[in-house]
């Protein structure tokens, strides 16, 4: 018998590429999963409908918006844990829409907090963000590296941090933050760099990018849930903030470099204005100290850079009609 069985459980997110994987793990461990995904009038739950038809059988689907306390009061009402991953995640998006970003990140946040407390869950595990950290000023990257907003999308996650710490510290929330540096794999959107390197090495003649210098700590996401999973279950880890990153990082062009050896084929690779980030918004470095999840969660990254890679090189090149080549994806 798995540890889930007979648990009920929230994520919100859970039509998003995190909050899938999640979500379909949850299910097969045997868990009462009701996903909480943003309401369209198409009534499309996200990436769920990538799900087998068995298991998302299995889901509960609700659909509302964060900023609702109301609605997600009643996704909250009887479950065991909640696993809090909604959010705008764009940083290009965050810079056109910083509003929105900051009432559904910091707002939805502080709705789903009132509705763990009014409800007495057992576990809430937020997600954060390696943004928070900004430009590392020292690596690696630990749990007491300084806070930077960067840009609009990492304030507003600094923010809902700390609203989750005093949630904590002011009523005892039974809450803990998990921080995943630059998850990556099968699902996820060209929003992100691996899979707009990968997009464009299968198709095209060169590979458009921003930066090639900045580098990042890429974590497959069969690491990363493994991450939240244990973060909701592991004893003596409430009220604490724990990196979720493989303690290696690549820069953005040699990482294009192995995606285009992994292809097999001949692409270039040529830098676009329109990709850069302002410069004293861009991120150099990202490189994650993960001992905290080690020690407190008994948890390591197992999945290596290229067999990650092939696994998402052989996704993305079966739904190849899931992504508009080319186009750059904010």
């Amino acid at each position: 018998m798995s540890d889930w069985t007979g648990k009920r459980v929230l994520v919100t997110g859970a039509g998003g590429f995190i909050g899938s994987h999640l979500t379909e793990s949850l299910a097969r461990a045997g868990a009462g999963v009701r996903a909480f995904v943003r309401y369209n009038s198409r009534g499309d739950a996200g990436l769920l409908r990538q799900l087998p038809a068995e298991v998302l059988a299995e889901v509960e689907i609700v659909a509302g918006d964060l900023r609702d306390g109301a609605a997600v009061a009643r996704a909250v009402a009887g479950c065991d844990v909640v696993f809090h991953l909604g959010a705008i995640i764009s940083i290009p998006y965050s810079y056109r829409h910083p509003l929105e970003t900051a009432e559904t990140n910091f707002m939805g946040t502080l709705a789903v907090l009132l509705a763990c407390r009014a409800h007495g869950v057992e576990r809430l595990v937020h997600t954060s963000t390696s943004e928070v950290y900004g430009t590392a000023q020292f690596t690696p990257m630990d749990e007491s590296h300084p806070l930077q907003g960067q840009s609009p999308y990492s304030a507003s996650k600094i923010g809902a941090d700390k609203l989750v710490e005093s949630f904590y510290r002011s009523y005892d929330l039974p809450a803990v933050t998990v921080r995943p540096f630059n998850t990556y794999g099968p699902r996820q959107s060209a929003r992100a760099v691996i899979p707009t390197i990968i997009t464009q090495a299968l198709t095209a003649d060169c590979i458009r990018l921003g930066s090639l210098t900045t580098r990042r700590d890429f974590t497959y996401v069969g690491d990363t849930v493994a991450g939240f999973l244990r973060a909701a279950l592991a004893p003596d880890v409430t009220g604490e903030e724990i990196n979720l990153g493989t303690g290696d990082d690549i820069a953005i062009g040699e990482l294009a470099e192995r995606v285009i050896t992994l292809v097999g084929r001949p692409v270039a690779i040529v830098t676009e204005a329109e990709r850069l980030r302002p410069e004293k918004s861009e991120v150099l470095r990202l490189l994650s100290g993960n001992d905290r999840a080690r020690r407190m969660l008994g948890w390591q990254p197992v999945w290596s850079l290229d067999d990650g890679l092939r696994q998402t090189v052989a996704w993305i090149g079966d739904h190849l009609d899931f992504y508009r080549v080319g186009r750059y994806e904010v």
